[in-house]
C-alpha cells in the first residue's frame, strides 16, 4: 500500500522576524497618524473660522486631483464640469455655516425710522429671554462697552463660542452663554468642553463663560486652572446695570 506524502513547504530564510524593523515600522506609523490628526485639526479650524477660504482651497484641491488623475485622458470636459460643480456645491454648504454669524449694530435704525429696541434696556430678566435673545443681549453689552467686531456665532458647529468681540484694547473675547435656571448650575463638563476650544480653536485672549445661574465648585476649579473667566447671574446683572466689572476686567 502506498502512503501519500505531503510535500513540505520550503522555508524562506530571507523573511525572518526582525524586531528592529518592526519597531521602526510602528514608530513611523505613529508619526504619520499624528501628522494626519494635526492636519485634520488645522483643517477643522480653518473651516470653522474661514469657511469661504476653505471652500476655495477645496475647489483647488479637487481641480488638482482631476488634472493629475492617471485616467484623465479618458475624462470628458462635461465630467470635469460636473465634478467642479459638485465641489463648488460642497464648498457652498461649508460656507453657509457662516451665515449664522450676526454682526451687532445697535446704532442701526429700525425699518420704521425708529431706533430698535435693545435687549439690554429691556426690564425683562435675562433668565426669561429665549436662548437667541440671551446671546443677543450679551453681544449688546459688549457693543455698549466699546467692543468692535461683535458677532453672535452661537448655533450648530459653534465649538463652544456664542459671542466673539474685540475690546478697545485689542483683546479678542470669546464668550459662551449658559442660560440656566437657579437650580441648574454650570458643571465641570460644560467648562471642560468650553476650555477645549476657546483658546486653541477660537484663539481667545479672554475666554468667559456667562450664566444666569451659578457654577459648581469643580467647574470653578477647572476654570481657575485654565484661566477662564466665570460670571454668574449676580455678576452678570451688575455688568448689565453698569455697577460691576466686565468679563475682560476679571481675567487672571
Amino acid at each position: 500500500m502506498t502512503i501519500p506524502v505531503r510535500p513540505l513547504r520550503r522555508v524562506r530564510r530571507d523573511r525572518r522576524f526582525d524586531l528592529r524593523t518592526t519597531t521602526w515600522f510602528f514608530v513611523l506609523l505613529a508619526i504619520v497618524l499624528c501628522l494626519l490628526a494635526l492636519v485634520v485639526r488645522l483643517a477643522a479650524g480653518v473651516v470653522e473660522r474661514r469657511p469661504l477660504w476653505a471652500a476655495v482651497l477645496a475647489v483647488l484641491a479637487v481641480a488638482g486631483c482631476l488634472l493629475w488623475w492617471p485616467g484623465r485622458g479618458r475624462l470628458s470636459a462635461g465630467r470635469y464640469a460636473r465634478r467642479a460643480a459638485r465641489a463648488l456645491e460642497a464648498g457652498a454648504e461649508a460656507a453657509s455655516d457662516s451665515l449664522h454669524r450676526t454682526p451687532v449694530d445697535i446704532a442701526a435704525p429700525g425699518g420704521d425710522g425708529e431706533e430698535p429696541t435693545l435687549l439690554l434696556d429691556s426690564p425683562e430678566p435675562y433668565a426669561e429671554l429665549d436662548p437667541d435673545g440671551f446671546e443677543q443681549a450679551i453681544a449688546e453689552l459688549c457693543v455698549r462697552e466699546g467692543c468692535g467686531e461683535v458677532e453672535v456665532v452661537g448655533g450648530a458647529g459653534d465649538l463652544g463660542a456664542d459671542v466673539v468681540a474685540v475690546t478697545a484694547e485689542g483683546l479678542r473675547v470669546v464668550i459662551q452663554c449658559k442660560q440656566y435656571g437657579d437650580t441648574n448650575k454650570v458643571g465641570s463638563q460644560d467648562m471642560q468642553r468650553f476650555g477645549g476650544t476657546c483658546f486653541t480653536i477660537h484663539e481667545a485672549d479672554v475666554a468667559a463663560l456667562v450664566t444666569t445661574s451659578e457654577f459648581t465648585a469643580p467647574a470653578l476649579d477647572y476654570a481657575r486652572q485654565c484661566g477662564i473667566v466665570c460670571m454668574d447671574g449676580q455678576e452678570l446683572e451688575a455688568w448689565r446695570e453698569g455697577t460691576g466689572p466686565r468679563p475682560w476686567d476679571l481675567r487672571p
